[in-house]
């Protein structure tokens, strides 16, 4: 790839869905895009984006795109975030319901990947009601979205079925025994936690509008490919997504210097979130 060509394909890849890759990455673009010259005989990657810009194969940019947008996920990421979500959410969502001051709670994934996340979330609910013998509250009353811009990985996500591989990426023996079921190579997510989460296709560069108000959300490992004035728009549009005392999960890993416009940032047993500020909005 030369580097006109990445040039082209660095624009096009920001254009459509805010990734943002440097020059020493144009190694990425080109092992991720060479299937497409072998599959349609082109000698170049030049070749590749007119063609992609005139349309000639349907669905060629969301293939493009599938290609380019990395997809590494596990489960249970990083332990504070689970922990929190445990110890610090849950038991003030639970008390809220029984009070009736609110008849559900909305958690989102974003950036879901093959589902690892979202699911992540409904056996981490599901385990704590059980574990705390709550009975009046159930998995029903969270409302759990995942998105990705990739339809390709959602495909695979709301099948809920994953190879040994994936299984042995963050998901301890107790979880895979209590929601999983084994057939032959593959395990089988039980129903109750694949029916807890809802996966559409969404592209972070969109209006949020349309996907309502979250009581937290998950955006985690996807905006450190961003360049940094797509990253501080994509976290300035969940803070308006956000209900009042809304969180919002980072990467451990992550950086968040400018938060404090939107959120106030939260410290629980060495992990980091962000709640947002009153007057976000």
């Amino acid at each position: 790839m030369s580097p006109a060509e990445f040039a082209l394909f660095q624009e096009y890849i920001k254009e459509q869905c805010g990734i943002d890759f440097n020059e020493d990455k144009s190694y990425l673009i080109e092992s991720r895009l060479s299937k497409f010259l072998i599959k349609f005989q082109l000698a170049s990657f030049e070749e590749l984006y007119r063609m992609l810009n005139k349309q000639q194969d349907a669905g060629l940019a969301e293939k493009i795109i599938d290609a380019i947008t990395t997809n590494e996920t596990l489960w249970f990421r990083d332990k504070t975030p689970w922990i929190t979500l445990e110890e610090v959410l849950l038991p003030a969502y639970i008390n809220e319901i029984r009070s009736g001051q609110r008849s559900k709670v909305r958690i989102w994934s974003a950036a879901c990947s093959s589902g690892q996340e979202p699911y992540s979330i409904a056996m981490c609910i599901d385990r704590y009601l059980k574990r705390s013998r709550v009975q009046d509250v159930t998995l029903a009353h969270f409302e759990i979205l995942a998105t990705d811009i990739s339809s390709t990985v959602l495909t695979l996500a709301r099948m809920g079925k994953y190879d040994t591989i994936s299984m042995s990426r963050g998901l301890d023996h107790e979880y895979r025994d209590t929601y999983f079921q084994q057939e032959g190579r593959i395990w089988k997510l039980a129903e109750v936690v694949k029916d807890a989460v809802a996966f559409r296709q969404f592209n972070l560069q969109n209006s949020f509008i349309g996907l309502g108000k979250f009581d937290a959300v998950f955006c985690r490992y996807v905006t450190i490919y961003f360049s940094e004035k797509f990253k501080k728009t994509v976290f300035s549009k969940i803070a308006n997504s956000l209900t009042e005392q809304g969180v919002l999960f980072i990467g451990n890993s992550e950086i968040f210097f400018d938060y404090k416009e939107n959120y106030e940032m939260s410290q629980y047993k060495n992990g980091a979130f962000f709640r947002v500020r009153g007057d976000s909005e």
